[in-house]
């Protein structure tokens, strides 16, 4: 029996991975009951979801003629380097690095800031398009996360004192 996808036998493969580390990370918290559910039910629950789903897309993988589609192209660095550079600077920019003495800078220019840098790993960047999403963005993160949810952490620079 020969590989029919490539792409489909690392994405299975993929999928197995993390849905078990998580189902096998869930088990040291109190799972519950289903009326009743504890802090490990849910993340056991979409481990093993998780895995299962990815044992199916590796059997799928395999099959008796290559499919010409199925192979792996060329990795992707441009994306894969500004996605997480995006996600690294949002924990920089939201709590700062007080061992090396950069301040916290708030949600709001963290998020820009996450905007701004993950719309950079596209082909087409247009400033404008990245100003209107970063708003929307801020906006609705301060809404949902400070007014809604009541979660306290810092919102703005240090220097503005809001």
């Amino acid at each position: 029996m020969a590989i029919k996808s490539q792409k489909d036998l690392l994405a299975g493969l993929m999928f197995g991975a993390t849905g078990l580390a998580f189902a096998l990370g869930a088990r040291e918290y109190d799972m519950g009951t289903s009326g009743r559910m504890g802090p490990g039910y849910f993340p056991l629950l979409l481990g093993v979801i998780l895995a299962v789903l990815g044992i199916l897309i590796t059997l799928q993988a395999f099959g008796s003629k290559p499919q010409p589609d199925g192979e792996i192209g060329h990795f992707a660095w441009r994306p894969l380097t500004f996605i997480i550079g995006a996600n690294l600077m949002f924990g920089v920019l939201l709590g700062g690095l007080p061992s090396i003495g950069i301040p916290a800078m708030g949600l709001i220019v963290a998020i820009i800031g996450l905007t701004f840098i993950s719309m950079l790993a596209g082909k087409d960047f247009c400033i404008k398009r990245a100003t209107m999403l970063s708003a929307i963005l801020a906006v609705g993160s301060y809404f949902v996360f400070v007014k809604m949810l009541g979660l306290t952490f810092q919102v703005w620079p240090w220097f503005i004192g809001a």
